[in-house]
């Protein structure tokens, strides 16, 4: 026999609960059948730990009862690392009896010990002990034991509820382990809202990962989960989403009627905007303001958000909200000057253009008008003012700095459009401020199909070899 005692468990389960008393009780058995066996209970950490017994006297094969102490009340458990435990030392008492004093001095003297001493691991379990596991930034040793020990404390609705916490924080790790001992992961908040959505609304990414693969559910009526990504510019959340979930709506609203890509313009985050329209997003939903994307990111002044909308969509320009106002209109309440030429000065521009109003043309250009402005087809005012014949139009245009040889979507320049609609002295302008019309080039930019166009080529042919 190596050991005179046996105590009733393997570890000792300290509830904690913080703010308040803190304690154990055990029981020792003494295996000897005609000696009384002394005990000395000690821990690593005296100061966090008492006993109510911690000298005593065991009679023959009887048991005693051993109760541990947290010290002081806390706010938080005295975890260290290693774990503490309680180290049970004993001695055979042949008399089977002796004064406190005689134990102490039992117990003090150096020397190696005939039997063993047992060793007794202390344990935090409960609810408040995984709150502060979950809480706490600063990295503990071995904290996936401390929160595997604490479970053991707790009940299902309190890991659910712990779940919650997990999820909010972005512990990856304890939210694996509190779905595995049984914490739901369909519960919803009182709001309605599933884990994911909180999740997503946190932004982590891993959580929201671990509670796809653990078959977390969404409900589109509460659970706005594209737009929580939308709202925090995480295009990799919101492929995720799309990804898993066959339910997830691209073009669903929240509560004031706005989409995904209404969150992403009020906010300036193109790529998610990007991202959504290329899996279907509609740029042109209006919500409960009748406002559309292009509007909220035009109050807000969002230049590259604005130049995204307007490649999706040529009619959100134009609609009006519930006021009666346009983008255009909303960036002039606002003082974003550097969208008066997308939204509006940019149209009114070709419109000058077209019908040869100069005097339009110009005070554009003032108001900051860019010359070099495409529309929906490619086209700039020059090439509209060429094809048009609008001589004195492309003469204010030209010497306003508008390029020459841009060419549109089917690779028309300026010098193509003149020469096809038969506007000899337009085409002859055009070159002379270096429009390059060579017939190779031509052929190369143009299919020669059109009657009209072979007729007028003939006209430019001989200029364009004196040019060069």
């Amino acid at each position: 026999m190596d050991r005179l005692v046996k105590a009733d468990v393997k570890e000792v389960e300290l509830v904690f609960k913080r703010g308040q008393k803190s304690t154990s009780t055990f029981r020792l058995t003494n295996l000897m059948h005609t000696m009384s066996v002394a005990v000395s209970l000690t821990t690593q950490n005296p100061s966090f730990f008492s006993f109510n017994k911690p000298f005593s006297i065991i009679p023959p094969l009887s048991s005693s009862s051993y109760t541990l102490f947290l010290s002081q009340p806390s706010d938080q458990p005295p975890l260290t690392s290693p774990p503490d435990a309680i180290t049970v030392k004993t001695a055979i008492l042949p008399l089977g009896k002796a004064h406190l004093d005689d134990l102490r001095r039992l117990f003090s003297k150096p020397g190696r010990h005939i039997f063993k001493d047992a060793t007794l691991p202390i344990s935090f379990v409960g609810p408040h002990v995984i709150e502060h596991l979950i809480s706490c930034h600063n990295h503990i040793g071995e904290t996936d034991l401390f929160l595997n020990k604490a479970i053991s404390g707790c009940t299902g609705n309190q890991l659910t509820g712990l779940l919650k916490s997990a999820v909010v924080s972005g512990k990856a790790n304890f939210v694996c382990t509190l779905i595995d001992h049984g914490g739901d992961v369909n519960d919803k908040d009182s709001k309605g809202r599933s884990l994911i959505a909180l999740a997503v609304e946190a932004g982590n990414f891993d959580v929201v990962n671990v509670l796809i693969s653990s078959g977390c559910e969404i409900d589109n009526s509460a659970d706005h989960v594209l737009h929580y990504a939308a709202a925090i510019n995480r295009v990799d959340l919101i492929e995720v989403l799309f990804r898993a979930y066959k339910n997830v709506e691209l073009n669903s609203v929240d509560f004031c009627g706005r989409t995904p890509i209404h969150i992403a313009a009020s906010f300036g985050y193109t790529e998610v905007i990007r991202f959504c329209l290329s899996v279907g997003g509609n740029p042109e939903v209006l919500d409960i303001n009748r406002c559309s994307p292009l509007h909220l990111a035009a109050q807000e002044g969002h230049l590259d958000v604005v130049e995204c909308l307007l490649e999706a969509s040529s009619y959100a320009k134009y609609a009006l909200n519930e006021h009666g106002k346009t983008a255009f209109a909303l960036a002039v309440e606002n003082g974003h000057s550097n969208l008066y030429d997308l939204l509006h000065l940019g149209d009114a521009l070709n419109s000058a253009a077209r019908i040869d109003d100069v005097n339009g043309m110009k005070r554009c250009l003032v108001e900051g008008a860019n010359v070099n402005c495409k529309d929906q087809n490619g086209w700039t005012p020059l090439h509209r003012a060429a094809f048009k014949g609008r001589i004195e139009s492309v003469k204010v245009l030209l010497n306003h700095g508008a390029q020459v040889n841009l060419v549109d979507h089917n690779g028309y320049t300026p010098l193509h459009c003149a020469v096809e609609a038969g506007h000899v002295e337009v085409a002859l302008l055009l070159i002379a401020y270096g429009a390059k019309a060579n017939v190779k080039r031509l052929k190369g930019l143009v299919p020669l199909n059109s009657d009209c166009f072979k007729n007028h080529l003939s006209l430019v042919q001989p200029l364009c070899h004196e040019k060069e």
